[in-house]
Formats: structure tokens, C-alpha cells, sequence
């Protein structure tokens, strides 16, 4: 007994689990209408957000904005938020803060891209999600014509999770250890698929034609059954570069053979378009199936059809694409439909930076730096290899419409300089164009090495230097950034 006591320690790990920290967070869904200059009809703007709490009374976090009315289907930004949250009653509140970013497209006056939008809204929580209501200003400020004062309303949605430290990353439990500890709760059920597309447009103006697009879908379970979901894709071939969409749905799963066949369908909205395709204002809808099948362990591949369309049919277009899915079941140990037998802590940073390409080559030939933000999310397969994609928008340069959607891996040393500091490097590639950059078709190449700074237990600087090369595109330079990491581990629970 004695014997295997000990061998389960030492398959485990030595130190007993931890008690979880809760990291409080809402998401957003927003909306205002922009004033555009020249007499054009107003842009109808939303953004979708993501929130942690810093403390009772702020938040930051990033978020990203679509056109959906309008004549400027295919504009988008990137941004951070900060901001105050302040009662005033136990359900009214103020909320004021500002989202500064980068962006735009659909040959919109945006300059370079860099924006600022302040907002000062009085709010009303209803338990299980809250509204907010007022005033807001949009300022295309870097030799941008967009300026705007204008009302603006908001959802957000309480989405708390529990985490552990970065540094506990592969550590391993069984169920029993854990029974003991706060981590002795539901599961919580995730995926995320790495997919490639190809669009066939059925009406519009590139009717005939087919777009093939490279992208991520994020799908989060409230139940066994039913799930919402956030998709966004990028064109890397088929048409000039600068087709891009975001998509937010729900979506039921009907699970078949033990859960080793699936059959999901899917319902989202959004904003689409760039690349000279023409949306309209932008709003899209998106209905779909897929079949996905077990390969091992938490692991599917997956097989799509659908349709990505504007409600009255101006554009309209049929969707087959393939990838493969990875399912988490996390921050819990129960779960109806599954017998777990062990946890481990599964490393994630999300990084935010800021990207500065020397002399970025454009279709005109002008020489000249191209400025953007990024956002960098990394999820670990093991202590020093990681499965990164990325989203970028240019706010400086003169090249606002550039964006870019990419995907890759990473690898990372040990920490060192007494547990502070570590190298890393990574190649990602994938879909970018938009801003006169000379890019082809879409498809780039952008390997880069760097290094992270630890500040605190889940917050670090980082910093690169790399290359970015097009296919079929004359962009050939150099680039560094500098960003902030937040960092850390949740718990993933294996059968």
C-alpha cells in the first residue's frame, strides 16, 4: 500500500494542489451610429469585449469593432479598453472609460488607423447581466476625417473564471486530490478550431469566384447541449487581400458514439467584408453545419458547410471548410458526461503590443514605417511549447485599413536572471492585407524572436524582433514590438 501510495505521488507531484483564484471579468456587446463626414450615411458600429476586473471599481481589457451598416462593410478595429465602474444605488451604476485602437478599411477616410473613444454611461444591473446607456466620442486623430459625438448603448455579461499561476503549468492531479479543494466544482466545457474555409460567392461582385479564407472559431458550452461561439477569418487567396469577418452565434451539439462523433449546428451575426467585396454596411449572417470526428484524446477534425450572407441578399455566398478542434474541459472537476480522472494546469498568455514594421512596402511604392495593435493569444501544449494566432490592425503610417489573422507555434526557455526573464521564438503565418500594403493575395510569414520580463505572478513585458514576408506581395521587412503578458494557468480535466 505504501508503495502505491508513494508511485501516485510521484506521477501527481509532490505539492498538493492549490486553491483556485477567481479573476472577475464581463463581456460587452455595444453599438453606436457615426456621423461620417461628406454628408455619407452614418456608420453603424459594433464591438464585442472582453473585461477583467482590476479591482470593485475598474476594469481593462481589449475589444474589436465591425461596421454593420452603412456603405462601410469590411471596416474594422482593434482595441484596449480601461475604464470605472461606480454604484450609485445596488443595481445603477456610472461606467466611463475609453477604447483607444486601430483600424478601418472599405476605403473609409481613417488616416492611419489610430483611434480614441471615450464613453460616460449610467448603467442598470440586472443580476445576470447589466445594460448601459449614453454618451460617446469617436476621433480618427492620425490624419483621419472620422469624428463623431454620438449615443451609444451595451450588454455585458458577468464571464468569471478561476486560475492558477503561470509557473504551475503541467502540473498534475488526480481527481481525489483535488476533491478537497475549490477546484471541486462543474466543469466548464471549451474548444477552439483552426479551420480553413473556401467561400463561393453566389451573388455580388465577385460572383463566381471563390475566396479562400483562414481563421479560429472559439466556442464556449453554458450546457451539454447548447454553446455560443466567436469565429473570425481572413483572406489569404482568391481576390486582392482584405477580406475579413467576425461572427457571434449560438449553436447546439447533438453528440453520437460516445461523444467520438459530433454533429454541431450554428447560427451567428456579424460584420464582413474588404478585399473589395462588397457588403454594404457589413451585417452578415451565418448559418451552419458541421460533422467533426475523434482523432485522440481531446483532439476532432471537423468538416463544415454553410452560408455567409447580408440579410437582403446583396451578397451571398456558400461556405466548405475543414481544421481540427481541440476541446478543454476546465475549471471544475464534475461534469455529467464524463469521468474524469486527472487535472492539469494548462498554461495561457494573452499579450497586447505594439507592432512597428520598418518601411513597410505598399502598392504605391512610398516608403514608410507602418505602425499597429496586436493581440497575441497563447495556449501551451507542454512547459515550453505554445500554439499562438494573432490579430493586428495598423493605427499609424498611413495604412489604416491594414489588418492581419495569423497562426503558428512558439517554443520558450526556462525563466532565468533569478527566475524573470526567458527567450522565445515562433513562426506564425496566415492571412493580411488592407492599407496599400503590398501583400499579394494574403498570405505572410512572420517568424520572430524575443523576450518576456516578469513583473508580477501574472503580468510581464515582452518584447520581439522578426520578419514579415508576402506571398505574392512585394512586403519584405523587418519588425520589432513591445507589449504586455498577462499570464496564466487553468485547470484541464482528462478522462
Amino acid at each position: 500500500m505504501f508503495n502505491i501510495a508513494l508511485s501516485a505521488c510521484f506521477f501527481y507531484g509532490q505539492e498538493q494542489p492549490k486553491n483556485p483564484q477567481t479573476q472577475n471579468a464581463f463581456a460587452q456587446l455595444d453599438f453606436l451610429s457615426i456621423k461620417m463626414p461628406k454628408n455619407e450615411v452614418n456608420m453603424d458600429f459594433s464591438g464585442i469585449h472582453y473585461n477583467l476586473k482590476i479591482n470593485d471599481w475598474s476594469y481593462a481589457g481589449v475589444g474589436i469593432y465591425g461596421s454593420i451598416g452603412g456603405i462601410r462593410g469590411g471596416f474594422f478595429t482593434l482595441g484596449v479598453n480601461a475604464g470605472i465602474q461606480k454604484n450609485l444605488t445596488d443595481k445603477l451604476f456610472i461606467d466611463t472609460g475609453i477604447h483607444f485602437g486601430g483600424g478601418g478599411g472599405a476605403s473609409a477616410p481613417d488616416g492611419g488607423g489610430a483611434f480614441i473613444l471615450p464613453h460616460f454611461n449610467l448603467g442598470y444591473d440586472f443580476k445576470h447581466f447589466s445594460t448601459t446607456a449614453g454618451y460617446s466620442y469617436i476621433n480618427f486623430f492620425d490624419k483621419g476625417l472620422i469624428k463623431s459625438s454620438q449615443f451609444n448603448i451595451a450588454v455585458q455579461i458577468p464571464l468569471s473564471f478561476k486560475r492558477s499561476n503561470f509557473d504551475d503549468i503541467e502540473s498534475k492531479y488526480s481527481t481525489g486530490e483535488l476533491s478537497s479543494t475549490e477546484w471541486n466544482s462543474k466543469s466548464n466545457r471549451n474548444s477552439l478550431f483552426v479551420h480553413l474555409n473556401n467561400m463561393n460567392v453566389t451573388k455580388g461582385n465577385y460572383e463566381g469566384r471563390t475566396i479562400r479564407l483562414a481563421g479560429f472559431e472559439y466556442n464556449s458550452y453554458i450546457n451539454d447541449d447548447f454553446f455560443y461561439f466567436v469565429k473570425a477569418d481572413g483572406a489569404y487567396q482568391g481576390i486582392k487581400a482584405g477580406y475579413m469577418d467576425v461572427f457571434v452565434g449560438a449553436g447546439y451539439h447533438f453528440g453520437m458514439n460516445k461523444n467520438r462523433t459530433n454533429i454541431l449546428a450554428k447560427f451567428g451575426i456579424g460584420a464582413g467584408g474588404g478585399g473589395g467585396v462588397d457588403t454594404k454596411g457589413g451585417f452578415l449572417i451565418y448559418p451552419d453545419i458541421s460533422l467533426e470526428q475523434k482523432l485522440f484524446e481531446n483532439v476532432y477534425v471537423s468538416i463544415d458547410k454553410g452560408y455567409i450572407l447580408s440579410p437582403d441578399s446583396h451578397f451571398a455566398s456558400s461556405s466548405f471548410g475543414f481544421g481540427v478542434k481541440y476541446y478543454v474541459d476546465k475549471d471544475g472537476i464534475n461534469s455529467k458526461n464524463n469521468s474524469f480522472s486527472f487535472g492539469k494546469l494548462k498554461g495561457l498568455e494573452t499579450i497586447v503590443k505594439h507592432d512597428v514594421y520598418s518601411n513597410a512596402q505598399r502598392d504605391t511604392r512610398i516608403k514608410q514605417d507602418m505602425h499597429q495593435i496586436s493581440l497575441q493569444i497563447n495556449f501551451f501544449l507542454n512547459k515550453h511549447i505554445y500554439a499562438a494566432g494573432q490579430t493586428a490592425f495598423a493605427n499609424f503610417g498611413d495604412a489604416g485599413a491594414y489588418a492581419e489573422g495569423i497562426v503558428g507555434l512558439g517554443v520558450k526557455t526556462n525563466r532565468f536572471f533569478n527566475n524573470s526573464t526567458y527567450i522565445f521564438t515562433q513562426m506564425l503565418g496566415g492571412a493580411a492585407g488592407g492599407g496599400g500594403i503590398s501583400t499579394g493575395q494574403g498570405l505572410i510569414v512572420k517568424p520572430s524572436v524575443g523576450l518576456d520580463f516578469k513583473l508580477n505572478q501574472n503580468l510581464s513585458i515582452r518584447g520581439a524582433a522578426g520578419y514579415v514576408k508576402a506571398k505574392g506581395g512585394s512586403l519584405s521587412t523587418t519588425f520589432f514590438n513591445l507589449g504586455f503578458n498577462y499570464s496564466f494557468s487553468f485547470l484541464s480535466m482528462k478522462n
